[in-house]
């Protein structure tokens, strides 16, 4: 089996490492196309790949084609991909808001699977939805899933609408999860601790309630329940959260990602 990862960016590269540790390939099945020189030559240098700038090169010889570049170079790529092409070929799209649909019209390829990843993936954390088209088999998807888990954990859903939302938890999820550490380091400064160990405060907390939440079933409102008691500090502070409609705001922000990933796949540049 040989993977072509179209597009040497940050995602593209972390699912090729990925991949190039499964079990499932050889040292040398993983091609790399970009059209930056720079990232080519560094490519090289590492020998990891077989490295290429131009598509006839290497989509023919591709039993999955992996795309990672951004949405609004879809359309284009896709075109160019079209006539280079076999029936049996698999693609893999990473692109936010591309359709299935979009991606068999400009490719001509039947058996098409859709997948949100999120940046965790880079350090082997990750966890990426997907979503395949009907013509992909039981045993193609089976291959694919354990391609995705190379780079965390991998999760086929139902319906190609849990993509665009998927984006709005875990592919956006991340930054805003940033979101929360950096007010939170900036408050530890504001009350006087230094920028280091106000980071340790913060990622340790962090790294700690996922713990516990990940070892045990409780809902985390049952965890807060056990952290806050009645007039303490923690009580003060989500209810704090609470006058200032944090969770809601919250929630808001999971719908505008959500509701932007089906904007995307609307847009005239790619559909």
């Amino acid at each position: 089996m040989k993977i072509l990862v179209i597009g040497a960016g940050n995602m593209g590269l972390t699912y090729a490492e990925g991949m190039s540790k499964s079990k499932l390939l050889k040292r040398r099945n993983i091609m790399v196309l970009d059209t930056s020189e720079e990232k080519l030559e560094a490519l090289k240098k590492e020998a990891k790949f077989d490295t290429f700038k131009e598509l006839a090169d290497c989509v023919p010889q591709a039993d999955i084609i992996f795309i990672a570049v951004k949405p609004y170079h879809a359309e284009g790529l896709m075109m160019k991909m079209e006539p280079l092409v076999n029936k049996g070929q698999i693609v893999i799209s990473i692109m936010a808001g591309v359709t299935i649909k979009t991606i068999k019209n400009l490719t001509g390829l039947n058996k098409v699977v859709r997948a949100m990843p999120n940046l965790p993936a880079q350090i082997g954390k990750g966890l990426t939805s997907f979503v395949a088209s009907e013509e992909v088999s039981r045993i193609e998807l089976l291959t694919i899933e354990s391609l995705l888990d190379t780079t965390g954990r991998s999760i086929l859903v139902s319906d190609e609408n849990f993509i665009d939302a998927s984006t709005g938890i875990s592919g956006s999820g991340p930054a805003y999860v940033f979101y929360f550490m950096q007010s939170m380091m900036e408050a530890a400064l504001k009350m006087g601790f230094s920028k280091n160990v106000s980071k340790v405060l913060v990622s340790q907390t962090f790294t700690g309630a996922i713990e516990l939440f990940n070892q045990n079933d409780l809902s985390p409102n049952s965890w807060m329940d056990k952290v806050a008691s009645k007039g303490g500090t923690t009580r003060a502070a989500l209810d704090s959260m609470d006058n200032n409609k944090v969770g809601e705001l919250i929630k808001e922000a999971a719908f505008a990602a959500f509701e932007r990933a089906i904007e995307l796949g609307k847009e005239k540049s790619y559909v």
